[in-house]
């Protein structure tokens, strides 16, 4: 017996109709803001190499990869991060072109997620990549980008909170913790484990570094937090830091997209190959992230290519998801055209000239008349074209 013929595999789902015109309307909507400002697609394979992923800092765990071997015996993953490959491609094919480059992808990634967590392996993605370029502006502009296209993607409240690697990255280093106690801290303060948190830190000897430290899922808000941060501790990273956040803060202010940005230091992404900015994007009732995003700018040397880098992600299913109850779908056709026998060529004419004026035209593949009509009803379709010499309009 094949028992798994019927089903999809945990964590995957078929899309219908309404799921597949939503999400294509989506995807539709962030290029049109990404392609006039310059960025260009890629695309690369759904199969990598696994080393690919398997970088000592690149923050995959190889248990939540899908794994296979090729004909060689080597080991492939599917991809379960798209910047990873993109990073591979700007360090190979593309190492000779002008910098930076601004590309964009629209694939899926595919990641083995908890059992019962409710999220997908596989997520339909769209993201840039701006690569070849450190400044201050290419932040500005990909922060930017990222509320412009989530504003064209959904009439729905989108809100970005910004954070910055740098804070966690400093405090850690005053703390002199080793890999395992950094994960373990950052895994506390990502989850917003308070008790655990603060149990954990108060054993160490920096306090004022392990106090600051405990206090990041606390800063949340606006610029007032980076008033508390800095009344935390004092250590010149960190000022800098501070001074930079509110020179983006004020320019986003000046653009009128400060009421969608708020700040939160606690953005800890496992994803350890972040630097500098680090982003997620929430919509009203979504429940979990839907943008990420962030500087990296070692990744490349990871590929041979020592080049700065910033971009985002937008899981494009939960925002077709949310989206969804915005929009209206016409999916029947407003025609049912049926031909009598030896009138078929005659009436895909007519489907022909139907569609040119607009209408939604089917083209009949029932024997009889009667069968046509049976169909029509049964399908919900207001109006069917009988062809013959005439041809005679009936409203079902």
């Amino acid at each position: 017996m094949i028992k798994n013929r019927l089903i999809t595999p945990e964590g995957t789902r078929d899309l219908l109709f309404e799921d597949c015109i939503a999400r294509r309307k989506v995807e539709s909507a962030i290029k049109e803001v990404l392609i006039p400002r310059g960025f260009a697609e890629v695309i690369t394979p759904a199969l990598e190499f696994y080393d690919v992923f398997c970088g000592e800092h690149d923050g995959i765990p190889q248990e939540e990869m899908y794994k296979l071997t090729d004909q060689k015996g080597r080991l492939l993953a599917v991809k379960p991060d798209l910047t990873m490959p993109i990073a591979r491609l700007a360090a190979t094919r593309l190492k000779d072109h002008p910098l930076p480059l601004r590309l964009y992808y629209n694939q899926n990634a595919y990641r083995i997620t908890p059992a019962l967590s409710g999220r997908s392996d596989e997520v339909d993605q769209i993201g840039i990549e701006l690569i070849g370029s450190g400044t201050r502006r290419a932040d500005l502009e990909v922060i930017v980008t990222a509320i412009e296209a989530m504003s064209q993607a959904t009439s729905q409240e989108f809100r970005l909170e910004l954070g910055h690697s740098g804070i966690f990255g400093t405090l850690v280093e005053a703390l002199e913790l080793n890999e395992i106690q950094t994960e373990e801290i950052r895994s506390l303060i990502e989850s917003k484990n308070y008790p655990a948190l603060v149990d954990r830190l108060e054993r160490m000897p920096n306090q004022q570094a392990a106090h600051a430290l405990g206090q990041l899922p606390a800063l949340f808000g606006g610029e007032e937090v980076l008033d508390t941060l800095s009344q935390l501790i004092q250590l010149p990273k960190i000022e800098e830091i501070v001074v930079y956040l509110r020179s983006i803060l004020s320019d986003l202010e000046k653009l009128g997209l400060l009421g969608q940005v708020t700040l939160d230091l606690g953005i800890v992404n496992r994803n350890d190959y972040y630097t500098g900015i680090v982003f997620q994007g929430y919509l009203e009732g979504a429940g979990d992230v839907v943008l990420n995003g962030g500087r990296y700018d070692r990744l490349l040397s990871h590929y041979g290519a020592d080049l700065p880098a910033i971009g985002f992600a937008i899981n494009v299913d939960a925002v077709a998801r949310m989206a969804r109850s915005q929009m209206q779908f016409q999916l029947l056709p407003d025609v049912l055209v049926y031909a009598y026998p030896g009138y078929e060529v005659k009436a895909l004419q007519e489907i022909d000239k139907l569609i040119r004026t607009g209408f939604r035209a089917e083209f009949c593949v029932c024997e009889t008349s009667d069968e046509a009509k049976a169909y029509a009803i049964k399908k919900g379709v207001p109006n069917i074209y009988l062809v013959k010499d005439d041809i005679l309009e009936v409203r079902v």
